[in-house]
């Protein structure tokens, strides 16, 4: 690298940066090769490398958020069950069903973590009910439907089917 280097004056704009020097800078750098120039390139290659890379990925997100095509959290649920189930129908004893635990337990694990995720984004959003907001709901529709109706037995019943309905969806949960 040495052999490189190349003299020049001090007011040029491509002279080495370091007190004294009269060395040429590395090109893309502020140091010649004896004062750091070449690490300082490297670096810059580094960094280079480090915003490429970060651009590419940004691009991918930017891709992936952008496309309808893309499978959402719930249809990844949908489709991390279907593997499960056809995993599950290949086993035929109970070895096939202790070799192939480890794969299901993953399986079991991963569904279990995305429908947390898309429960907490839809909570976050504004699109989850939980159950004391299903409940009130149910109230609130018992409500509308006794304004309506003067049959106090059908009034009953409808309260009872939906309190029945509102437990077991919730349990589902």
């Amino acid at each position: 690298m040495l052999h490189d280097m190349v003299h020049t004056t001090f007011d040029d704009p491509n002279c080495c940066k370091h007190d004294g020097c009269t060395w040429k800078a590395v090109e893309g750098c502020t140091h010649c090769a004896m004062h750091g120039g070449a690490n300082q390139a490297k670096n810059n290659n580094k960094k280079a490398i480090r915003t490429y890379t970060l651009t590419k990925f940004r691009d991918q997100m930017d891709h992936f958020m952008g496309d309808d095509n893309i499978k959402g959290l719930r249809e990844e649920i949908g489709i991390l069950r279907i593997v499960m189930q056809e995993r599950l129908e290949q086993c035929t004893t109970s070895v096939d069903l202790l070799s192939h635990s480890h794969m299901i337990g993953d399986l079991a694990m991963k569904i279990e973590k995305l429908v947390t995720s898309c429960n907490k984004i839809e909570k976050s959003l504004g699109q989850y009910l939980d159950k004391n907001a299903t409940v009130q709901l149910g109230m609130e529709v018992v409500a509308i439907v006794t304004k309506h109706v003067d049959d106090t037995k059908a009034i009953e019943n409808i309260a009872e089917d939906l309190l029945g309905a509102i437990e077991r969806i919730t349990s589902e949960e």
